[in-house]
């Protein structure tokens, strides 16, 4: 008997502190807050709103001006894929590139 209850003692134990360590929401994606917003020499003025983190997301035909109004980095890729690292802007910060080589998609993490 005395076993029993310490093994049930453990096992409480142990389900409080894994408790601790799961997230609230497992499965909630976090986003950047804020706006990403960007000049395609052919589409214009763009913009992602609250962009969410690691989703590699494509700039219409690559951005020629970019400002980072978000919380979180930017990671510019020079490829639609966001697998050739191009550049990276933090927070509140803006650029401007050249062609040929302008940023074609982007990552926000943290």
């Amino acid at each position: 008997m005395h076993q029993f209850k310490q093994l049930r003692r453990t096992t409480v134990t142990l389900g409080a502190a894994l408790t601790l360590l799961t997230p609230a929401f497992p499965g909630t994606a976090h986003a950047a807050t804020g706006v990403f917003s960007y000049h395609s020499p052919e589409s214009g003025d763009l913009e992602l709103s609250n962009p969410t983190d690691n989703e590699c997301r494509l700039l219409l035909q690559g951005a020629d001006r970019a400002t980072n109004s978000t919380n979180t980095n930017a990671f510019l890729y020079s490829d639609r894929g966001c697998e050739e690292p191009h550049s990276t802007m933090r927070p509140g910060t803006s650029r401007t590139f050249h062609q040929p080589n302008i940023p074609r998609s982007v990552m926000f993490r943290r």
